[in-house]
Formats: C-alpha cells, sequence, structure tokens
C-alpha cells in the first residue's frame, strides 16, 4: 500500500479509524473524513504518531449537506490527481426522523445519497489508476424490501427502518455501479464489518459488541488483497463472499433507486463516459 492513497468517510472513530489506522501502518496515504475540525486535528496526530506515517490528512464535510459534499470532493481534486482506494464508511443511526436541510431524510442523505454523490465526484481520480476499488460499508441488518414510497419515512418512520433501508441501498448501488464499471478497471464491492462495540452500535441496538479491530479486517482485506483485483460486485462478511437479501439483486430495484438518487443528487452517471 505504499503507492496507494485511500480515502474513508466517517474516520475519525469506531472502524472508520481503525480501518485508517490498519491503512497508514501498511504505508498507505490515508486521507480522513470526519465532521469536526478539533477531533480531526487529533485523530491526525494519534495516528502518525502511532504509525510514523506523516502522509495523513483531513478533509472536513458534513455529509448531511449535498453541497459539503461536493466541496470535499472539490477539496480532494485539488490537492490529489488520483485516488487508488474510496471506503464509503460513515454513517448514521437516528433514532426520531429528521430531514436534512436538502430536504431529506437524514439516515437516508448521510448513508446513502452521499456515497452516491461522492463517489460520482471522485471517479476521475479513481480512474486514474488501472486497478481502483470502491468499498461501501454496509450490514447484515440490511432490508429485505423496499417501499420507493417511504425513503424519506413519508408515511412512517422507525430509527431501525430508516437504517437497514439506507444498508439495502449500500448494497443496491454498489451492485449497480460493478455493472456500470465493469469496462472502467474499477471494482466495487461492499461488505458487513460485524457487530462491533461503536457509538452506532449504542445509539441503535443499546448494547456493546466486537472491537473496533475485528471490525476493520474486512474493510481492510477489500482495500488490499491482491486475490481481489479482478473481484466486483460482490458483498463480504468475515472476509469472505456472501449473499446478501434476495431484493437487492433485483436488476429493476437496483436501476429504480438508481434513477432517484440521480434525480435527489442532481447528477448523471453516464454522463462521466461521454
Amino acid at each position: 500500500m505504499k503507492n496507494k492513497t485511500v480515502l474513508i468517510t466517517g474516520s475519525t472513530d469506531g472502524i472508520g479509524r481503525q480501518t485508517a489506522l490498519d491503512l497508514a501502518n501498511m504505508g498507505a496515504s490515508v486521507l480522513l473524513h470526519g465532521r469536526d475540525p478539533d477531533r480531526a486535528e487529533r485523530i491526525l496526530q494519534e495516528i502518525k504518531k502511532e504509525t510514523g506515517n506523516d502522509r495523513i490528512e483531513i478533509f472536513i464535510a458534513d455529509l448531511a449537506s449535498l453541497k459539503q459534499v461536493r466541496k470535499f470532493a472539490d477539496e480532494v481534486q485539488q490537492r490529489y490527481d488520483r485516488l487508488d482506494v474510496l471506503i464509503n464508511n460513515a454513517g448514521v443511526y437516528e433514532t426520531t426522523r429528521k430531514i436534512t436541510q436538502d430536504g431529506f431524510e437524514m439516515t437516508f442523505a448521510v448513508n446513502h445519497l452521499a456515497p452516491f454523490l461522492l463517489t460520482w465526484l471522485l471517479l476521475d481520480l479513481l480512474r486514474k489508476n488501472t486497478n481502483s476499488r470502491i468499498i461501501n460499508v454496509s450490514s447484515v441488518t440490511h432490508a429485505s424490501a423496499i417501499d420507493f414510497e417511504n425513503l424519506h419515512g413519508e408515511k412512517h418512520y422507525s430509527g431501525y427502518d430508516a437504517y437497514s433501508l439506507s444498508k439495502l441501498c449500500n448494497i443496491l448501488f454498489t451492485y449497480e455501479l460493478a455493472d456500470r464499471l465493469k469496462h472502467d478497471g474499477i471494482k466495487v464491492n461492499c461488505l458487513h464489518p460485524g457487530v462491533i462495540g461503536t457509538k452506532l452500535l449504542k445509539a441503535g441496538w443499546g448494547m456493546g459488541g466486537s472491537p473496533v479491530t475485528e471490525g476493520s479486517k474486512t474493510p481492510v482485506y477489500l482495500a488490499t488483497a491482491p486475490e481481489l483485483d479482478s473481484v466486483t460486485g460482490k458483498y463480504f462478511k468475515n472476509r469472505k463472499q456472501k449473499k446478501s437479501s434476495r431484493i437487492s439483486y433485483d436488476a429493476e430495484t437496483q436501476k429504480k433507486l438508481w434513477q432517484i438518487s440521480e434525480q435527489l443528487t442532481g447528477i448523471v452517471f453516464e454522463d462521466v463516459n461521454e
């Protein structure tokens, strides 16, 4: 990983921080992302000290705002001319329904729309490498059905339903994106990191879990393993390919979510191939 540049969203805490630490230890240039500048600076210094790796940078953005996602991507493009790995790790669990300034339900916006838009904005940098990787952190709790009339909790809302919906969206996005990029050399995979003792787990389930050192193993594997050079459009758990819910393989559902996501973010993925 010594000549690789990796961007990890939500990397100032939990699984994201541990993933950043692991990859920095392997010699990668690591782009940290967080919302709180003071916390991000503290984590930056901690990782540099623990790893002896000075090639760590901070990017600050609130992924609940599409405007800030765009600014985030612009800053990455200004500082870097290529990107080898993008790990869409950031996620939230909201026990009550919240609406972002863009008018979207918070969990759907942060967990799905933000990585959808950020990935599109960074595709040119990822294309600079013939074997770059996009990794989306999903969950075993992803939904087994999707109600397109309730993406923002318009009809009813529960924190668990919103979270599991967003995690299904991560998988649907992964499979559709992998198909669209199959001729570009960019590999796209998703994963369940395990039941890990993070703030999100405590907020959603009121319980602890395995240490973050366990949670980072599968994302690090997907980012680094040479045997995955030709693997794309798969779902992983415990560093092994697994089956996701039946609905996640439905091509019509993948495309419908894709079209809605394009409309909500104001972009068209096809444009990058023209």
